[in-house]
């Protein structure tokens, strides 16, 4: 994002990178974006906030609407099921590139992130240990992952149906949120590890099945970079 906007950065990857990483925790943080400048630090992935930190008044894309939003969530994490399928066994142990996570625990994240707005609306917090998850040992081949899948889609349906679209604050760990910006940044995170699982199927000579349709995608705060 800072480079559509035509700021320069020096980008660091903390895991790997014993000094990043010692520089992360002494500024009490446990988990990446982080953007710093100074002592000053910017946490999480709010593009508006973003834009504040580094001077720029607005963002120049229009949010859209939640319904849609959820829409998308939901295509998004049928899609995911699709691909977490056709990952061989000795798939789900290959690493992802740039970060100590296998294509197992990418696939559960994916899926646990998007019911984590579930839970931060319900609860009005969001803490970064949700974030953190792994998957279970019950959770070992393609087949488990994606009835998991299921029931997070199933779960924010029935949810969604009681509650409707959210509304009010939610203390995430990275600052106060509305639940309209919390459920943007679940959509475009989630769209982003879809990608993440396309690629990584296609480095294993996959073809995905039925892929998520680029329209879906777009009006998406993506980062520019995969990784």
């Amino acid at each position: 994002m800072l480079s559509s906007w035509g700021i320069a950065f020096e980008a660091a990857n903390v895991e790997g990178n014993p000094p990043a990483l010692q520089e992360l925790e002494r500024r009490g943080l446990r988990l990446v974006p982080v953007l710093t400048d100074g002592e000053r630090t910017f946490h999480g992935w709010d593009p508006e906030r973003l834009a504040r930190f580094v001077g720029i008044e607005k963002r120049d894309e229009k949010q859209l609407e939640p319904a849609e939003l959820i829409r998308r969530l939901d295509r998004i994490l049928l899609a995911a099921e699709r691909a977490i399928l056709q990952v061989p066994p000795e798939g789900l142990n290959v690493r992802v590139p740039q970060r100590e996570r296998t294509v197992r625990d990418l696939a559960f994240h994916l899926f646990r992130l998007s019911l984590a707005y579930r839970d931060a609306c319900a609860s009005g917090t969001f803490p970064e240990s949700w974030l953190l998850e792994t998957a279970s040992p019950e959770m070992q081949d393609a087949a488990a992952l994606a009835r998991y899948g299921a029931s997070v889609r199933a779960q924010l349906s029935e949810w969604l149906a009681r509650a409707g679209a959210a509304t009010g604050p939610v203390e995430t760990y990275y600052g106060t949120q509305t639940t309209a910006q919390l459920l943007e940044r679940t959509v475009w995170h989630a769209a982003q590890h879809l990608r993440q699982l396309y690629a990584l199927l296609e480095g294993m000579g996959i073809t995905p099945r039925n892929p998520l349709p680029a329209a879906d995608f777009q009006g998406l705060p993506l980062p520019e970079s995969l990784w």
